[in-house]
């Protein structure tokens, strides 16, 4: 067998959070659309996505770092882990941001890692991608009468953007946040960049009767909103924050996710809702089986779309913003990460034998 030529590891590519930002924006239709194909190849089988690691603090239960291994295969050909922490505290005690992550991107060739991207914003990206191509979707149009948002923090923020870039025809917002102020800079912010009007809610309840299309973007633990009849009027439901919603409301609505199986779990609204019936019948089908045409949606009916975040869609943007940034000259290499990974001649292909220590 001929012997293997020796080769370096494969340098590492580290992209900041500025990098990433430039990437995306003005280019937020494409991202909808980068979601749109890995969704399709994650549904086709061509993708590996294991469930989500939790790591949770005895003495901090209400902050988690979340594991997301993924491999995603078709056009994107890419392997990776985001790691993701979200401490909910961090605001007022810290005065820095709830969430931060990395998004590490593997050689496909090698398995060596080969980036390192700042991940908060791929990951607020790609929530806020999947939640418009389903409002588009489960709606089958771009437009809302009015659109509610519970929660007026970053994923808001996020979405809003979408909204505004795909030019998302509505007459208004009603905002709720458990801090009011927070809720009107939040309107403020929206309008000057040029939402037609806002209001804040005086309570929750407001921004479902009031609005067609509702935006739960939350960092609640166990479900706060408890009265089914806020469905009446058959409104579209993005539940983000996928804890918001008590079984009763769950129950009541057809339920669309973005990968059942990984939705009911670490009880969020919808493994509660299958604890209490003992079974999964009430999910009508996931936001790929509504694309790909084999399930369809009663509109006159309420809809919720409760995404559980699958690290599929983190690849598909990271890999993306990765080669724009290479492309942009923005990316920081550095060259010498593994330096003493290289084989020798001599053992190079052998893998029984330790390679030198340089």
């Amino acid at each position: 067998m001929p012997e293997r030529t020796p080769q370096s590891p494969p340098s590492l590519t580290f992209v900041t959070e500025a990098a990433v930002t430039a990437q995306i924006e003005g280019s937020r239709e494409e991202c909808v659309d980068l979601v749109r194909r890995a969704y399709l190849t994650h549904d086709s089988g061509d993708s590996v996505n294991p469930q989500s690691g939790f790591l949770r603090f005895p003495d901090n239960p209400r902050a988690r770092i979340i594991s997301l291994p993924a491999h995603l295969g078709g056009e994107f050909g890419v392997a990776g882990l985001k790691w993701i922490a979200s401490f909910p505290d961090n605001p007022r005690t810290h005065g820095i941001p709830r969430a931060s992550a990395v998004l590490l991107l593997n050689d496909p060739a090698t398995g060596y890692p080969a980036a390192c991207l700042e991940s908060s914003v791929i990951s607020a990206t790609r929530t806020a991608a999947s939640a418009v191509l389903a409002a588009q979707t489960l709606s089958g149009g771009r437009g809302a009468r009015r659109i509610g948002i519970v929660g007026t923090g970053l994923i808001a923020r996020h979405v809003w953007r979408f909204l505004r870039d795909l030019e998302w025809k509505t007459g208004g917002f009603t905002l709720y946040d458990l801090d009011p102020e927070a809720a009107r800079a939040f309107g403020e912010e929206i309008t000057a960049e040029g939402a037609p009007e806002y209001s804040v809610a005086d309570e929750v309840g407001q921004a479902f009767t009031e609005c067609d299309l509702v935006v739960l973007t939350t960092v609640a633990g166990e479900p706060h909103i408890h009265d089914p009849r806020l469905l009446d009027h058959a409104p579209l439901v993005l539940h983000l924050s996928l804890r918001d919603l008590a079984p009763e409301l769950v129950l009541a609505a057809q339920n669309i996710t973005d990968d059942t199986d990984h939705a009911l779990r670490e009880r969020t609204s919808l493994h509660l809702a299958e604890q209490r019936r003992g079974d999964r019948d009430f999910v009508t089908g996931t936001l790929a089986d509504v694309l790909a045409g084999r399930v369809e949606v009663d509109r006159s009916r309420p809809v919720v779309f409760s995404p559980f975040g699958l690290g599929v869609l983190d690849l598909a943007v990271g890999s993306w913003v990765l080669d724009r940034a290479r492309a942009a000259g923005t990316g920081h290499t550095a060259d010498d990460f593994f330096a003493s990974g290289a084989p020798t001649a001599g053992t190079a292909g052998n893998a029984s034998t330790t390679a030198t220590t340089k």
